[in-house]
């Protein structure tokens, strides 16, 4: 069993993750459901251990033993790209593998609205796109990139763990950079990267309060500056980002975040009638309103600002999965349970 032909057969049958696990047949996920990749066996823990050691480096391998995790991209030429973990489970190697498209859509493939668009134009501020593991947020960010890169003539730097998409040449020039490689952390990175002329700085994800700090600094400077994070909704994201830090530093914290933000883009990802999924989403963008909301701690406000202010680009994530539902993309069950008794669903 070699895993670049499980890969394939993964790429081929449409699967978004291939999960590998010593005593199991290797499975994948499909339109988020665990499925049997058929045609093999069971994985016995001496077939693990070469299949993962084939694609790794010695300075991987050294890493991975003693570290007893590694993330990393990987390329079969032709067939494409992977993100790759590894872990160890009850003292066996496991993998999962998420699969990259080959090519990167469009902002109209992604049907991102138009004031995610609009929010690609600026020049300043920190942009933000959040949501669950899975949703397609860093295909949503590379979207947003490359269609600053087929349109302006700029310097983008990347920080990535590990580099998904690869950006083709066209206006922009664009450095990636990833961890691990290119860079020892993401706060090294980030602490440096003003000195490597950057226009947009994008920023795989916000994990911890340093990463946090830094990048809201960096957003203070000039720079549009873009990022991920692991929230289900707008108003999650700014207690989230306020409550890593200590107390008595919160309250400026709130004050910097509601200057450095432009906007935040949720998203979650819905069966499509038909297969395949189909992206909601949430959008709020920060106006004076909503700058003061965050300042003061009125959070839930949020919400209000959300569902009365659709003529600024604004939506809710109720207002997103009543369209889908209405566009006949997603059935009446998958928009009742998603909601469940915040959207009345008529015939």
């Amino acid at each position: 069993m070699e895993l670049n032909t499980l890969l394939k057969k993964s790429v081929e049958s449409g699967a978004s993750d291939l999960h590998l696990i010593v005593g199991n047949q290797p499975c994948v996920r499909i339109d988020k459901k665990i499925t049997i990749l058929e045609g093999f066996e069971e994985i016995n823990s001496m077939e693990m251990k070469k299949m993962v050691e084939s694609i790794l480096t010695a300075n991987q391998k050294k890493k991975f033993y003693e570290e007893r995790e590694l993330d990393f991209s990987y390329e079969i030429r032709g067939i494409g790209r992977f993100r790759v973990n590894l872990c160890w489970e009850r003292d066996n190697i496991a993998l999962v593998t998420r699969i990259i498209n080959k090519n990167i859509p469009t902002m109209d493939d992604l049907d991102l609205p138009d004031s995610v668009k609009l929010m690609m134009q600026q020049e300043e501020g920190l942009i933000l796109v959040t949501g669950p593991t899975g949703c397609g947020k860093s295909t949503t960010l590379a979207s947003m990139i490359n269609h600053v890169n087929q349109s302006k003539d700029v310097s983008i730097i990347t920080l990535e763990d590990p580099i998904e998409y690869l950006f083709p040449k066209a206006r922009a020039i664009i450095t990636q950079r990833e961890l691990g490689s290119d860079m020892l952390t993401f706060a090294a990175g980030l602490k440096h990267v003003l000195r490597q002329d950057p226009d947009i700085i994008m920023v795989g994800e916000m994990r911890d309060l340093e990463s946090i700090s830094l990048t809201l600094t960096l957003a203070e400077t000039g720079h549009l500056v873009l990022a991920t994070l692991h929230t289900p909704n707008t108003s999650q994201v700014i207690d989230r980002i306020v409550d890593v830090f200590p107390s008595h530093q919160q309250e400026q914290i709130r004050l910097q975040f509601s200057l450095v933000l432009n906007s935040i883009v949720a998203q979650k990802l819905l069966p499509r009638k038909g297969g395949g999924m189909v992206a909601a989403r949430e959008v709020l963008i920060n106006t004076p309103a909503v700058s003061n909301i965050i300042r003061e701690n009125k959070i839930p406000q949020i919400k209000t600002v959300l569902q009365t202010s659709a003529d600024k680009g604004m939506i809710t994530m109720k207002q997103s999965i009543k369209e889908l539902y209405e566009a006949d993309l997603i059935d009446e069950n998958t928009a009742k349970a998603t909601l469940v008794d915040d959207i009345k669903i008529t015939a």
